[in-house]
């Protein structure tokens, strides 16, 4: 059974070697020691959420504080091929459902999206708010996953925002029920269209791919944002024959990519 994994700040590992003490403080500190009652002895894992892992032995517990002697630093490397989700905004936190359930099954960032069809809307005073929570979302998803890396929850963006967003990336998929591909289809095409046809995610320059997987809301993606979503260079595909909820397309498409396109 793997260990349970604590979140520090980036760049606070960087220094830790077997052998070396860390302390962990703060709100993980008091999670471990008082809701999940580590003691000495027990062995933990501390990830700075950008891919360093530190494994160790706990020898001191107390309230806040939570010393480990450090067995193992282990540095997990990005994925060079990144999934994104976008997930539009949906009422009664199915979106926040989809994002947290993405970040369990692998997906490496989160892009919320104002849809047309959005019934929530994040004006102007209360933008920061949801994306804050959003975030606190992801990370708790990844501590539960026990991820070295919290996925980002970039900036929301509105349709020219999004269709910018597919221009710029590798790959752009529509989930949309009246497409005519599978998603696995559109997918072994885009692997079979690459140099060699490898499944690697490198570019030629080295430069790390995007695929981003584009859910709408409860209502569905209009036809227009179908339309210039498509004119800036995404793509439509079928997610199975059945249609899923927004809170439920998102996480569905993120396993069955990772399966084709070889992250699982």
């Amino acid at each position: 059974m793997s260990n349970p994994v604590f979140f520090t700040a980036p760049g606070t590992l960087e220094a830790q070697v077997p052998g070396s003490t860390f302390v962990l403080e703060g709100a993980e500190a008091r999670h471990a020691v008082t809701v999940k009652r580590l003691a000495v002895g027990e062995t933990v894992d501390i990830a700075d959420g950008a891919g360093r892992r530190l494994t160790g032995t706990v020898t001191a517990a107390a309230p806040g504080e939570l010393t480990v002697e450090c067995l193992d630093v282990a540095v997990e490397p990005r994925p060079a091929l990144r999934l994104v989700l976008v997930q539009a905004l949906a009422k009664g936190d199915r979106d926040e459902l989809a994002a947290e359930t993405a970040t369990e099954l692998g997906i490496d960032a989160v892009i919320p999206w104002q849809a047309e069809r959005s019934i929530v809307r994040w004006k102007a005073e209360r933008a920061a708010k949801a994306h804050a929570k959003w975030q606190s979302v992801v990370t708790a998803a990844a501590k539960q996953a026990r991820r070295a890396w919290i996925p980002e929850v970039r900036a929301a963006v509105d349709g020219p925002g999004l269709q910018a967003a597919v221009a710029a990336a590798d790959l752009a998929v529509i989930l949309h029920e009246d497409a005519v591909r599978p998603l696995r289809q559109v997918l072994e095409a885009w692997l079979d269209s690459r140099p060699g046809g490898d499944n690697d995610g490198g570019s030629p320059a080295g430069q790390p791919r995007e695929i981003l997987l584009i859910v709408g809301p409860e209502g569905g993606i209009s036809p227009r944002e179908v339309t210039r979503l498509c004119g800036a260079g995404a793509v439509t595909a079928l997610l199975g024959h059945h249609v899923l909820r927004s809170s439920t397309a998102g996480p569905a498409a993120t396993a069955l990519a990772s399966d084709i396109l070889g992250r699982w």
